[in-house]
């Protein structure tokens, strides 16, 4: 369990908490690029951990992020006209470009003073990987975009989503390094004898390993990013199905489920607020494109990590509609009674309540990942707020990681099964 004091620490993300500057000093996932997908045209809100914002693409295809009051009297600029390479207040006139200058004052006598002195709230963007990053720290640290491997790729490799998730992020982000559910969780019902690939991404082979082996031992190794964390249970006679994950600060995870040949699946964990969090999906290969049939299924979702979505990206099973769960199918069909396995997972988190309250907690041993999270993030923050810098940030190369599944032999050792599977010990792509 942890105590009040820590996870008071570990969820809030406001401007001023220790965890909220932390995150502060990573760049971090705003928007999907196609959610502004011309120059010059809507505005869209972004909230980011508590702030309110306005994000739009300028003439040139520049994104900018800005605080959305007008300096004049304050009227909200996401109904401001984009427009020549600003975003005109449409009560005054008054234009803001990307960097939040106001270079435009149509009321405003040419000699006065005030001219070219005013400014919004504005933050530094990138797009990568089609997504829109910003960074909300100080200048003077800012580092380089971290270079996850779905980003480096053409984007015929890639798909991109996202989807809201109703609670604070931390409980999210804790189901991410807790890989021991899938024994439970997304598994089909006892009596569901036919090949279940329609309801998980998983072969017969894979469910049986995972329902037969309910405990999984754990291994986990530190990179100078994060950590990697393998879960090994019993497969066929000596050998052991590994399921390996990455943890990346600070709040990136590679799920375990790819094995040799198949798509990476990752996510980054964004906090809008302390009881609600945006979920960024990529899946991608790295030898070749993601097919149409692929790309149909993702598109589609309520299959592997791609939740079938309604408007504004919110999941159409959500916890205003009890997740759709259906009882009789519980019965018959699925251990929950919900479909997709990104539905499962949202379902079990939010059911914590919108912030969980760790110190009534009872772990077991297969929480060791969950754990492991808990006490790197806390030391971070707390790092930071004794004035010691997050060394993580400035090593964007070390953030092209892979993870996923192998059945190797019992005999090897935890490093040994990393070589095998990834050509290095924690993961990182070799090129």
């Amino acid at each position: 369990m942890l105590g009040a004091a820590d996870n008071e620490i570990l969820v809030r993300t406001n401007a001023g908490t220790p965890m909220g500057e932390y995150f502060r000093r990573y760049w971090l996932p705003v928007a999907l690029s196609r959610e502004m997908p011309a120059p010059d045209g809507a505005p869209i809100r972004v909230k980011v951990m508590g702030e309110e914002l306005v994000a739009f693409r300028d003439t040139n295809g520049k994104v900018g992020l800005v605080e959305p009051r007008c300096a004049h009297r304050g009227s909200n600029l996401f109904f401001g006209r984009n427009e020549e390479c600003g975003l005109r207040c449409v009560h005054h006139g008054w234009k803001y470009d990307v960097e939040g200058k106001c270079v435009d004052m149509p009321n405003v006598d040419p000699d006065a003073g005030m001219r070219g002195k005013i400014s919004i709230k504005a933050y530094p963007t990138r797009e990568f990987g089609e997504l829109v990053w910003a960074y909300f720290g100080p200048r003077e640290v800012m580092p380089e975009l971290p270079q996850l491997e779905h980003g480096v790729l053409p984007a015929s490799h890639r798909y991109v989503t996202k989807r809201l998730q109703q609670c604070n992020w931390a409980q999210s982000m804790d189901g991410a390094v807790d890989t021991a559910h899938f024994s439970f969780l997304h598994m089909p019902a006892p009596a569901y004898q036919s090949n279940a690939a329609d309801n998980i991404a998983a072969d017969e082979k894979r469910i049986g390993w995972l329902r037969n082996d309910p405990r999984p031992e754990f291994t986990i190794t530190d990179h100078e990013v994060g950590f990697v964390v393998g879960g090994a249970r019993k497969a066929d006679g000596k050998d052991l199905y590994w399921r390996i994950t990455q943890f990346m600060l600070p709040s990136h995870s590679i799920t375990p489920s790819a094995m040799p040949g198949e798509v990476y699946y990752g996510y980054t964990w964004v906090p809008v607020d302390d009881e609600s969090c945006w979920i960024y999906i990529y899946g991608w290969h790295p030898d070749r494109p993601i097919s149409t049939e692929e790309r149909a299924r993702f598109d589609k979702g309520g299959f592997g990590q791609f939740a079938e979505l309604g408007p504004d990206y919110v999941p159409l099973r959500n916890k205003s509609n009890d997740y759709l769960i259906d009882r009789a199918q519980q019965k018959t069909i699925s251990f929950t009674g919900i479909r997709g396995i990104a539905e499962q997972d949202t379902m079990a988190q939010e059911s914590q309540g919108p912030i969980a309250d760790r110190s009534k907690e009872n772990l077991t041993a297969t929480d060791i990942g969950v754990v492991h999270f808990r006490r790197l993030m806390l030391k971070e923050a707390k790092n930071l707020r004794d004035g010691k810098e997050p060394a993580a940030a400035q090593h964007p190369k070390s953030y092209r990681l892979r993870s996923g599944g192998a059945v190797l032999s019992g005999e090897l050792s935890f490093e040994e099964v990393m070589q095998q599977r990834f050509g290095s010990a924690t993961g990182k792509v070799v090129s």
